[in-house]
């Protein structure tokens, strides 16, 4: 069955929602569906109708994210779900074909997603691109390595989140483009950020922050909720909820992280997700207090191979070319020539032959600079034609720091 796909308009957010909800066997607060509905771009929503029954749906937020070297436009990929009564008619499979479609007329080379479920999006062309690594720390036992870098200059100033709001923004613009993953934040999304009415409390408090600053200004922040309790011997056993903590420098980061693992009546701090080279890491005298765990974070799909692979830097030299199968964006199959060096980047399309055949996912895997293409072809899924290609193109594709995004969308 082919199912017609349009744009939706404001009047059918309601029947959007159903969808989301039945599909997610979630429901929404008020307050969580208006600031839901504040992000969405109308025009970037699509769905699919089984006669005048919505029948499966997908968004779009357009970013403009870090990626190795710079910022590109980028399509964030959310809110993608087929009603229970149309799993497996092909409806999420027109769905993404057309949104992948829109987002290359819209001229954005790169498309981007968090997987609810991660088998999906590999048929799609997406490949996991960064590592999202929960972890929690027993505060006892969090002391830092002898020379964890210190700055006299520094001092810490506790506020209430809403009040400092403004210097918040400015200390992660400055920040933003230190990591590939991060996007620029918009007026909706900080607005996410500093809610805090019961359901954004979930049990844990109320929204704090604390800034480590200088006589120059704002140098880090964080954000985070504590849930008070005591153990059976009236002992302190408090859990502090780690939501963000960003800093300019290792000083203000390290002074953050200890004002966080030092506070009173405090005994656990839990993340909801760091990367996996987080500084705190090397920063702690024995990181096996790091009780973590690893999950997939972002999903990356390259729309436009030329485009996308000539828009980031590169970490060595290389000079390939590139077979890309690619059945779900036909543009994107065929033989490409990617010549990268520190300058600058080249990809045209070339009728040599290949030094590597590759599904496109493996490239979006690659993208941000922590891909699998050595793991992949071990596994055999890969073909390597001419010896060594892909662990130069890893070595080439590879960056420091690792990719993470830090905030879903």
């Amino acid at each position: 069955m082919t199912y017609p796909i349009r744009p939706i308009d404001e009047s059918e957010w309601p029947a959007f929602n159903r969808v989301l909800q039945e599909a997610f066997g979630w429901t929404l607060h008020p307050a969580l569906l208006e600031r839901n509905k504040a992000r969405t771009e109308f025009d970037r929503t699509l769905a699919a109708f089984d006669g005048d029954q919505m029948a499966g749906v997908t968004s779009i937020f357009s970013f403009t994210m870090t990626v190795p070297g710079g910022q590109l436009p980028v399509a964030g990929v959310t809110a993608v779900a087929v009603l229970p009564s149309h799993r497996r008619r092909g409806v999420l499979s027109s769905l993404m074909r057309r949104q992948l479609t829109d987002i290359r007329d819209r001229g954005e080379p790169v498309a981007a997603l968090y997987a609810s479920e991660s088998v999906i999006y590999g048929r799609y062309g997406y490949g996991r691109a960064s590592t999202n690594l929960p972890f929690r720390i027993d505060t006892h036992r969090s002391a830092f390595v002898p020379n964890a870098p210190k700055d006299p200059s520094l001092r810490l100033r506790v506020a209430q989140p809403a009040e400092v709001r403004a210097e918040l923004e400015e200390l992660f613009a400055s920040v933003v483009t230190q990591r590939p993953g991060r996007y620029v934040r918009s007026r909706e999304i900080w607005d996410e950020i500093f809610a805090d009415e019961e359901p954004d409390q979930n049990g844990h408090g109320p929204l704090r922050s604390i800034l480590a600053e200088d006589d120059q200004g704002v140098r880090g922040y964080a954000l985070f909720r504590i849930k008070a309790s005591w153990d059976d011997n009236d002992l302190p056993a408090g859990t502090l909820y780690l939501g963000e903590i960003e800093a300019a420098d290792p000083a203000a980061y390290a002074l953050l992280w200890r004002s966080v693992l030092d506070r009173d009546l405090v005994t656990r701090v839990e993340t909801y997700g760091r990367p996996a080279d987080d500084p705190l890491l090397a920063l702690l005298a024995d990181h096996r207090q790091v009780r973590a765990r690893w999950s997939d974070e972002l999903w990356v799909r390259l729309v436009e191979v030329d485009r996308a692979l000539s828009a980031r830097s590169y970490s060595a030299p290389v000079d390939a070319v590139i077979e890309v199968e690619d059945d779900v964006c036909p543009w994107n199959a065929g033989r490409w020539r990617l010549t990268a060096d520190l300058s600058g980047a080249e990809c045209k399309p070339v009728d040599d032959e290949p030094d590597v055949t590759l599904p496109v996912a493996s490239l979006g895997s690659a993208y941000l600079g922590d891909g699998l293409l050595t793991e992949q072809l071990h596994a055999g899924l890969l073909r390597e034609h001419t010896a060594g290609t892909v662990r130069r193109l890893a070595t080439a594709m590879s960056w420091s720091p690792k990719p993470w995004t830090g905030l879903v969308f």
